[in-house]
């Protein structure tokens, strides 16, 4: 039976839940500093083709890690809007030392 969120605050202990493997933590947070970098050098070349990469690098190494490191069905899937978000904050957490890198 697929969970209802009514929120993020009650999605986010779920998404947390499903990156419990420290591997699949770290490949989310490589895809997501490429997809950082991407940006940037879109910006700083005008150069559009390096947005063709960001998706691609982060949704490539988060599902590397969940398909193989965590096992699971990425949260991508079922909760499209609240898994981007969670992808960010996760991030965050783990540059403040809050998650284990």
């Amino acid at each position: 039976m697929q969970e209802s969120f009514k929120s993020f605050r009650e999605f986010y202990p779920y998404y947390l839940d499903e990156h419990r493997n420290r591997t699949c933590r770290r490949l989310h947070f490589i895809g997501s500093t490429l997809v950082l970098a991407f940006l940037v050098a879109a910006l700083v070349t005008w150069n559009p083709w390096w947005l063709l990469g960001m998706p691609l690098a982060g949704y490539g190494f988060a599902w590397i890690g969940h398909f193989f490191f965590e096992r699971n069905r990425p949260a991508t899937f079922r909760y499209p809007l609240y898994s981007l978000i969670g992808d960010w904050v996760m991030y965050a957490d783990i540059v403040r030392g809050r998650i284990p890198f």
